[in-house]
């Protein structure tokens, strides 16, 4: 077999198009003979850094984007349903801490990323599911809870996520996708030839695909894709 290709996927829960991306990917985290790494950065950093404009903020945009997630959602099979007050959530609130606390659960996580996986997945679903909260440490805690993450290594990831360290680990983050030209999330970066290529969205799989020499299968490559 040919050594496997790293895919960098950068992404913030606060996008719910980066929730279809992640998706897609961890599914074909087995399917592909790639080494994916999740890459938690803070979306809020990219568009400041990129000046890009939300969008969301363009009433047009924000029009088509509601239906067009519903449509979205249908086809990925992810349980997506927009918030009662998505402009709240995401540019009033936004996803800054939630991002730190993802941040110092890959900061502890040992021998792979199944946490930060679980983790990030339960505080989409708060959003982009449930309309909960993702800003309050309660509301951490019990993503955490769902995520299978023991108390004793809540209370851990609670103490680091406000840790100078863990916030300088996020700001690099976010600064490298920056470095690679980010201008919006879902981002990944395939390293192809010792040579990084960008594919923004959630309608790139086919190209990307392409390009790694890969198959393009369809949003649920195999029967054993994790339900959601």
């Amino acid at each position: 077999m040919t050594s496997r290709k790293v895919v960098e996927l950068f992404y913030d829960v606060v996008s719910p198009y980066s929730w279809l991306g992640f998706e897609v990917m961890c599914r074909y985290r087995n399917v592909w003979n790639i080494d994916l790494k999740l890459r938690p950065a803070f979306l809020g950093g990219i568009m400041h850094g990129a000046g890009n404009k939300p969008p969301g903020l363009v009433p047009n945009k924000f029009s088509y984007m509601t239906k067009d997630l519903h449509r979205l959602a249908n086809y990925f099979d992810v349980p997506l349903h927009p918030p009662s007050d998505p402009f709240e959530v995401m540019f009033q609130k936004g996803s800054l801490s939630a991002m730190r606390f993802v941040t110092a659960v890959q900061q502890i996580e040992k021998g792979g990323d199944k946490q930060v996986e679980q983790v990030s997945r339960e505080l989409w679903r708060r959003i982009w599911s449930e309309d909960k909260d993702i800003t309050q440490p309660e509301s951490f805690c019990e993503a955490a809870k769902k995520a299978g993450l023991t108390d004793i290594e809540i209370e851990e990831v609670l103490k680091l996520c406000i840790s100078q360290e863990v916030k300088d680990k996020l700001k690099h983050t976010t600064q490298e996708a920056l470095n690679y030209g980010a201008f919006g999330f879902p981002m990944l970066i395939c390293h192809i030839d010792g040579k990084p290529e960008m594919f923004f969205g959630s309608d790139r799989f086919e190209l990307m695909a392409n390009c790694i020499g890969e198959k393009w299968l369809g949003p649920k490559p195999d029967s054993s894709a994790s339900k959601l």
